[in-house]
């Protein structure tokens, strides 16, 4: 819109100061009359001084009044042209641009935009200072039972109340007192504890001693000595023991036999009180890791 209008005030400028020149006959159509008065003036132009270039001022004014063009005396200026080479060319009046209040134009706030995509994790900071211990929490509730670590079981103990001389011969040692026999295994009649659950087993040995007289007897194990429980002729009776383990398989058999030797051999006991036991249970079962 601006420039429209400037152009348009140069266009209308170059008419007024124009129109008249253009009004005028060319040179070569005029008549031999106006040749010879133009030849003439054209002489007495060149002897003449050149003119002195007018100022701005001078020139061109705006009478603000009025509102158009005038001369340096309030006049309307000489229709004349000017070059583009000429020391001072014509001034034209600035042209007032209409000013936009852009506030009128700004539109009303939009929707917010989506969420963009998440950045990088900065650097981790150093840890900070411990804080303060908080309140002792409610007991939680009893959970589900485990399960059991031990799912085989074997284990005996028996004892003899009554006394035994030995023989000409080996003998086994009867127990008459049963304190655990966990699932029978160990027999009563016999004297022998079966081996149904195959593992390692603890056997131990209590005998009480005769006053001058040996004891001497054997832990056994499928008609093997295992291990020898043993004490010499003294004049006081004392109690002896002997313990130890054993790996078995199924079907083994362990039990006390009463040694045979060339002195008398004997293990005390009365009614009222037991001085005889044998006892033994399970440690480890053989597939168990």
């Amino acid at each position: 819109m601006g420039a429209c209008g400037r152009a348009l005030g140069c266009c209308l400028l170059l008419a007024l100061a124009c129109g008249p020149a253009l009004g005028r006959v060319p040179r070569g159509q005029q008549a031999p009359r106006d040749q010879e008065k133009t030849q003439g003036d054209a002489r007495e132009e060149a002897t003449k001084e050149p003119p002195r270039p007018l100022e701005p001022a001078e020139r061109v004014g705006e009478n603000p009044e009025r509102g158009h063009l005038t001369g340096g005396d309030g006049e309307l200026p000489a229709s004349r042209c000017f070059r583009c080479c000429d020391p001072a060319g014509p001034v034209y009046p600035p042209l007032h641009l209409p000013q936009i209040n852009i506030t009128i134009l700004k539109g009303e706030k939009g929707d917010r935009g989506d969420r963009g995509l998440q950045g990088k994790y900065g650097k981790t900071g150093s840890a900070g200072a411990r804080g303060h211990v908080g309140p002792k929490g409610q007991k939680g509730s009893m959970g589900a039972p485990g399960d059991r670590c031990k799912t085989h079981y074997a284990a005996f103990s028996v004892g003899r109340k009554k006394p035994l001389h030995s023989n000409d011969y080996y003998q086994t040692v009867i127990f008459d007192t049963e304190f655990v026999n966990l699932y029978g295994h160990f027999n009563m009649f016999t004297g022998r504890f079966y081996c149904y659950v195959p593992g390692i087993y603890f056997f131990s040995l209590n005998v009480h001693t005769w006053n001058q007289k040996e004891t001497y007897l054997h832990i056994m194990r499928n008609g093997e000595e295992a291990a020898i429980l043993y004490a010499q002729v003294s004049d006081r009776s004392i109690m002896q023991s002997q313990s130890l383990m054993l790996e078995l398989r199924e079907q083994d058999e362990v039990w006390v036999r009463l040694f045979k030797g060339e002195r008398e051999n004997a293990i005390f006991s009365d009614e009222f009180d037991t001085y005889i036991t044998f006892s033994g249970y399970l440690v480890k079962h053989a597939t168990e890791p």
